[in-house]
């Protein structure tokens, strides 16, 4: 939404290739599907044209989502069953045009994430890791939205909709051609959906939340749409979501994955896939 056979480190994580498993090499020019980081399970599937250091960080990323007190077991095993059972997966390319241009009808499926937006070492340099935006919509979409539907569901009357329609100042299908006054929500992609827009809606309460967006110049860049970008913000303006959030039954994630996960080593394997024999 790279792979030399032996032993390397990078942003923290093992690297190893699997030298007994067939690659195929693409040919000159081609962008092909050619590797993969299986996290507790999950896949990151990525192409020729992802670097493995962006690869191990996305990889780090995801494991500090389902492990966030990095002790080797998934912190929400009933979230971690629901990404597994609607094959919850991540798909890098390098970039957005290749994304663009690529034939998908025998690509592996799951949320996008581009190299070129993935950013390690993202708060030493003072910029933001798009990479926490994309991996947090598919463990809420395939994992906390299903687990427990009532509440992180993307249709409308869940805690997390109603939360959102308070904040769009109604429930809009889209996005309106002006929001309320009052509205502290204001997306405006003409191409994003009701159930969209939730899933943008829980992304910027709770990235806000655990202060990742609170960086040098990033309101000028949200601010249009999500004025609410500090922890402090958020308990004076949007104290429903936030709340339910912090609710200790849901082990939502706390501490920002800077992807040097440590609960276990991540290997970057040959592409296999989904349903192929491991």
């Amino acid at each position: 939404m790279a792979r030399n056979p032996g032993l390397a480190l990078a942003t923290g994580l093992a690297l190893a290739a699997c030298a007994d498993a067939p690659v195929r090499e693409p040919a000159a020019g081609e962008i092909a599907w050619v590797k993969q980081v299986m996290v507790h399970d999950v896949p990151i599937y990525a192409t020729n044209t992802t670097g493995d250091e962006k690869l191990l960080h996305a990889a780090g990323v995801l494991a500090q989502f389902l492990d966030n007190d990095e002790d080797g077991v998934p912190d929400n095993p009933r979230v971690h069953r629901a990404i597994l059972d609607t094959g919850g997966a991540i798909v890098m390319t390098g970039t957005q045009k290749e994304a663009e241009d690529l034939d998908w009808r025998e690509a592996p499926r799951g949320q996008g994430l581009y190299a070129e937006e993935t950013q390690i070492d993202a708060r030493e340099r003072g910029v933001f890791d798009f990479a926490l935006e994309e991996i947090w919509h598919m463990v809420t979409d395939n994992g906390y939205g299903v687990a427990y539907p009532e509440v992180f569901g993307t249709e409308p009357g869940t805690a997390l909709t109603d939360a959102m329609d308070k904040a769009r100042g109604g429930r809009f299908d889209g996005p309106p051609e002006a929001y309320p006054e009052g509205a502290w929500y204001t997306y405006d992609d003409v191409t994003c959906d009701y159930g969209c827009m939730a899933s943008e809606y829980i992304y910027w309460v709770y990235t806000s939340l655990i202060d990742a967006q609170d960086l040098p110049g990033r309101l000028d860049q949200i601010g249009h749409e999500w004025p609410l970008n500090t922890p402090e913000k958020l308990k004076e303006g949007e104290p429903v979501l936030s709340e339910i959030l912090m609710d200790p039954e849901y082990g939502i994630p706390m501490v920002i994955p800077d992807g040097k996960y440590e609960g276990a080593p991540l290997a970057i394997e040959p592409y296999e896939p989904a349903g192929a024999d491991r």
